[in-house]
């Protein structure tokens, strides 16, 4: 039975993996060639931003070490977790770059082992990888045979930033591809003695198991993209709203209710690779891959069409503001999130932006883009706006009074405002439905009747 496992990578998943397996009772050892990183782990504190890993940390001292020295590591455990990143290539597949260098320290690392050590790819990567490249350059550098001498498993992991630890703990299933069934039970030993509820496992040979990573995320980015599209057809009919068509199409046990919201594109560094990457492998393969294509094309194009409804009420020199870069809440990611890409389209046409988000990183994200001002707070990003557009609905913002978003406006010379435009992409603040001074607009659903097309914003 396994008590010692390394993970090398140390971050968005890696770190809290490392301590969800800590706190439930293995040893563990950190790696990462970030010597600020190890130096944070070493002092219990959280190398990168996720919500309850500081707690888990202080949960988890004594169980949990870090170091930059992957041979000790991989010599001092049982099973090793490659969690490195595997950046998108032109035209859509993953790159290796990063995790080759580590297997090749791997294989080396278990020249010396006498015992039987399980590693485990973790990182998503495009089907053929494991079993060939990954495969080949551990045999050949630790001069073994995998499944017989070490294990190998592909097994990426299911989960959110922002909800990583809970998501890790409590999975829907949990996908194994296997080298063989030794390796496959000791994986399935050490997930069932870290998970807290009991969920089914799949375990397969490498390429299906890399297949269905792919397909279980285009698969969600589809039914994602299906909810929007009802969502533009909600807003052209009178009457019709997505939130009571989706909410009745998700009580069919055919289709659940999971990712059918009907709000805006989707984002963050999984759901659009992977879908890209899943028709850069029927492409290579000879196979059709329309669907995850037009899934992609459609996507990108909600960006565009609310861009253009946005343009459609902004009238004299006031800023849009935007609430929210991240690309969902309790997380620092902006990557292809929603608000950072209008924020850019909408910058590109040279309009005035100011924006604001609890958790990221802004001034780093818009060095490019000078017309883009980065507010201090929520309140202050209102105040500066005609239009208003919640991009990501974290919770301060559904929590900010209605108040809030009837102050006066404070951008530039004096102005006076006759209604100030809130675009609510979720549907998140219902209560400011029939406000005074502000123009209520509920994504999927059609504007209320007897409003006026755009916003009357005059220079005072």
């Amino acid at each position: 039975m396994v008590s010692t496992i390394s993970v090398v990578g140390l971050g968005k998943l890696g770190a809290p993996m490392a301590a969800c397996f800590a706190t439930r009772g293995f040893q563990v050892i950190a790696v990462d060639a970030d010597p600020q990183k190890v130096d944070a782990i070493g002092h219990g504190l959280p190398p990168v931003h996720e919500p309850g890993l500081a707690e888990l940390l202080q949960e988890s001292q004594g169980r949990l070490d870090a170091t930059h020295d992957t041979k000790a590591a991989i010599g001092d455990s049982e099973a090793t977790f490659i969690v490195v990143g595997t950046p998108s290539e032109p035209d859509g597949g993953f790159s290796l770059r990063y995790v080759m260098p580590i297997c090749e320290a791997v294989g080396r690392a278990l020249r010396d082992k006498n015992s039987f050590h399980v590693v485990v790819v973790t990182s998503t990567v495009m089907p053929g990888s494991t079993g060939g490249e990954i495969k080949s350059t551990l045999e050949r550098a630790s001069g073994k045979r995998c499944g017989e001498d070490f294990g190998l498993c592909y097994s990426p992991e299911f989960i959110a930033l922002g909800t990583v630890i809970r998501d890790f703990f409590n999975p829907d299933f949990l996908l194994i591809g296997e080298s063989d069934p030794r390796a496959g039970d000791i994986l399935s030993d050490i997930y069932a003695r870290t998970c807290k509820n009991a969920p089914s496992i799949a375990r397969m040979n490498f390429i299906n198991a890399e297949i269905t990573k792919l397909a279980v995320n285009t698969y969600i980015t589809t039914k994602i993209s299906y909810a929007n599209m009802l969502a533009r057809l909600c807003e052209k009919l009178p009457e019709a709203d997505v939130s009571v068509v989706t909410y009745a199409l998700g009580l069919d046990s055919r289709i659940g209710s999971k990712y059918l919201k009907g709000a805006v594109s989707y984002g963050g560094p999984c759901f659009p690779r992977d879908n890209r990457a899943f028709a850069a492998l029927a492409a290579r393969s000879g196979a059709f891959s329309d669907l995850a294509e037009a899934t992609d094309r459609f996507n990108r194009a909600q960006i565009t069409a609310i861009a253009k409804l946005i343009k459609s009420h902004h009238s004299g020199s006031l800023p849009i503001g935007i609430l929210g870069l991240t690309y969902k809440p309790d997380t620092d990611v902006v990557e292809e999130s929603f608000g950072l890409l209008l924020a850019v389209e909408l910058a590109s046409a040279n309009l005035p932006i100011v924006v604001f988000d609890p958790s990221a990183d802004l001034s780093r994200t818009f060095t490019a883009h000078k017309s883009v001002r980065i507010a201090a707070s929520a309140e202050d990003c209102i105040a500066q706006a005609a239009i208003v557009v919640l991009a990501t609905p974290w919770q301060q913002f559904r929590d900010l009074s209605t108040s809030a978003w009837m102050q006066p406006f404070r951008s530039g010379p004096s102005f006076h405002a006759t209604q100030r435009v809130v675009i609510d992409c979720w549907r998140a603040l219902p209560h400011l439905e029939g406000s005074q001074n502000v123009r209520y607009i509920r994504l999927g659903a059609p504007s209320p009747a007897g409003q006026p097309a755009t916003a009357s914003i005059t220079v005072a």
